[in-house]
This record gives C-alpha cells, sequence and structure tokens, in this order.
C-alpha cells in the first residue's frame, strides 16, 4: 500500500468481530425470509409522505425508508450523517466543509425533519398502519466512504476513519433506539452504504486493507438489527464479505464468478446476499423475463464454480442495483415492481428446492 495511508490503533477484525457476526447471521436466517424484495438508498421525490406511502405499498414484505436528495440537498447520502460531527458544516446546497480543529470534540446524534425527512415520514406512516411491518430496511452512509469523505474534506487519514466510525455506530444505535420506540414489534435491517469500496478495488485508497476491514467489522456488530453492506458496482466486494456482513448487497454482474468461494464460503455461515437485479444505469423495459434470465445465469456460473444451488436462492433478497433519484417518479416504482416480481421468482423457486429436498 502507498505512503500516507492511514492506520487504525485497534486490532485485526477477523478475530474481534467473529462470534458477533455469526449471530447475526442466525438472527438473519430467522428473520428474514426467501424472495424477499426491498430498495437501495435513495428515491426521487420531493414529498417525504409520499416516498414513504410509494415504499410501503411497492415493497410490502420489507420497505425501505427512502433518502430524499431532490427534496434538500442535506438529505445527500454523506452529509446527512456527518453532519452530527462538530467539526462538519454543511451549507444549504448540501456542500460540506470541515474545521479539523473540531475533531476532539464529543458529541451526539439526533434526527431531524430536515435531514432526515424521508426516514421520519417512513417510519412515522408505518406506525400508523393497521398491521405495522414485520420487517423494515434501513440505510446510512459507511465508516469508510464517510471517512474518505472527510478526509477529502481536510482531516488527516487517521482522524477521518476514526471519526467516521464513531459517527457511523452512533447513528445505528440511534436508528436502533428509534424502531424500537416506533415499531417495537418490527424487525429492522440496516444496511450501511459503501460506494468508496471502489478505491480498494482500484488499490487507491487511504487506508490499509486490514483496517478497513477492521473499521467495516466494528460497526456491523453489538446492533439488534440485521447488519448489511452495500457494495456498488465495481466496488470491492471480497472486503465486505471479510467484514463479516450478515446481508451483502450486490449488482447482479457477470464477474461475480471470480468471488464464487468467497460468496460460496458467505452462503455456508448462513450468509445473505442481496442481489441487485433491476439495472438503474439503463432502461428495464416492462417485463422482468430478461432480468430474471440474467440473475438465473449468475446463479448457475456460481454453482459451477462451487456454490450451494440451494443456498443462492434460500439466502436470496432482491433489489434495484442502486438508488433510484435520478430516475423519474414512475420509472422508480416500475423498478421497485420489478424486484418484487424476481423475488417471487426466488421464492418459489427456493420453495421448490426445499420440497425437493423434503425439507
Amino acid at each position: 500500500m502507498g505512503e500516507g495511508r492511514g492506520r487504525l490503533p485497534w486490532g485485526s477484525a477477523s478475530k474481534r468481530p467473529y462470534t458477533t457476526a455469526l449471530m447475526s447471521r442466525t438472527s438473519a436466517a430467522v428473520a428474514l425470509t426467501p424472495g424477499l424484495a426491498t430498495g437501495i438508498g435513495s428515491l426521487p421525490y420531493r414529498d417525504a409522505r409520499e416516498a414513504a406511502a410509494v415504499s410501503l405499498r411497492c415493497l410490502p414484505q420489507l420497505p425501505a425508508a427512502p433518502q430524499l436528495p431532490e427534496r434538500t440537498p442535506v438529505e445527500g447520502m454523506i452529509v446527512q450523517w456527518a453532519r452530527a460531527l462538530p467539526e462538519v458544516s454543511v451549507a444549504s446546497d448540501g456542500s460540506m466543509t470541515v474545521d479539523p480543529s473540531g475533531a476532539a470534540q464529543p458529541f451526539t446524534v439526533a434526527f431531524d425533519p430536515d435531514a432526515h425527512g424521508g426516514l421520519l415520514a417512513f417510519v412515522d406512516l408505518a406506525a400508523k398502519q393497521a398491521e405495522q411491518p414485520e420487517r423494515v430496511k434501513l440505510q446510512l452512509t459507511g465508516p469508510l466512504t464517510m471517512g474518505v469523505a472527510l478526509q477529502r474534506a481536510g482531516l488527516s487519514a487517521d482522524v477521518a476513519f476514526a471519526r467516521a466510525a464513531v459517527c457511523t455506530a452512533a447513528w445505528v444505535h440511534e436508528l436502533d433506539a428509534l424502531i424500537a420506540r416506533k415499531l417495537p414489534d418490527t424487525q429492522s435491517v440496516i444496511f450501511v452504504d459503501e460506494p468508496a469500496l471502489v478505491l480498494w478495488s482500484d488499490d487507491d485508497a487511504p487506508l490499509e486493507r486490514e483496517a478497513a476491514v477492521d473499521l467495516l467489522s466494528g460497526v456491523l456488530t453489538g446492533s439488534p438489527s440485521i447488519m448489511g453492506v452495500h457494495v456498488c458496482g465495481d466496488g470491492d466486494r471480497r472486503l465486505a464479505f471479510e467484514a463479516g456482513a450478515p446481508v451483502v448487497s450486490l449488482e447482479v454482474r457477470s464477474d461475480l464468478a471470480d468471488d464464487a468461494a468467497t460468496i460460496g464460503r458467505h452462503l455456508e455461515a448462513d450468509g445473505w446476499i442481496a442481489w441487485g437485479a433491476v439495472p438503474t444505469d439503463r432502461p428495464i423495459g416492462e417485463s422482468p423475463e430478461g432480468l430474471w434470465k440474467d440473475l438465473v445465469k449468475v446463479w448457475c456460473e456460481l454453482t459451477r464454480q462451487g456454490c450451494d444451488p440451494i443456498r443462492l436462492r434460500t439466502q436470496a433478497i432482491v433489489t434495484p442495483a442502486c438508488g433510484l433519484a435520478g430516475h423519474g417518479p414512475s420509472q422508480a416504482e416500475r423498478a421497485l415492481r420489478l424486484a418484487c416480481e424476481l423475488a417471487d421468482r426466488v421464492h418459489d423457486q427456493s420453495v421448490a428446492a426445499r420440497l425437493t429436498l423434503g425439507a
């Protein structure tokens, strides 16, 4: 690794989170069911209640709290969460500046209707339903992506990633408390969003790999929620698996076969995959047929590489590949509908697989 890359003061991630990761995976195996569909990150709405209603209607089995950067720039993926740090200032246009002198100060986190309008509207609307959702999915910026943003804004690598880790962990705790207070009978699933993992794929990251695994794994432990990591596009998927994420969210693409051994071990340890089977970077049409063929093709190749074909189907969630803020509302709803149609097929195949095995 290059010069100037940060090192964190704590030890190896592969040892520290192992027991908790297995417990989280066991919780996932109990609380999740094959063929759930959910959303990833953002939706293209300016009205928070409308966005919440769309998610609850279109994703009934695992509705996702929306992020709404079109409603206000301060609901952008990074500033929405980093603003809790006293060294961070966020302008009305969503731009972020950092004063390094504040980086040693303690801080608290609290939701507010400006930066977290989509989340708060979603939880309030879910709580008012005649039957509260069995599960809900939440999402926040991961510590690696926040650390990269803080470093680029002026903090040293060591300070940036340490602050990001503490900040993200504090927000996970606050999300847990929010769901416990407003939806006490609902299981929460929390994804940390890590688009910065592409830097580790390119060997251009400001933090050494072992430290990055440690940082990410620390955020994934200790929560009653089922924790996941969303890996965007070309991001380093293996790093997310090494961190012990009970759920790993991946875009469906042909090069997943390169990581077949890693995916196989994850599934054997009762880990789940959220398959980003609905593309968000190109037109998708009205039919799920082509998307289903693409998903099954990837599964077949993974099976040829040694993955268990039953686990590929019975430990599977379906999602759009990424957030939908760049789409129109009708396009976004179509993407969510297609995810549900694909999830129904996953469910049917998982039932058939279990019947074949006599389970």
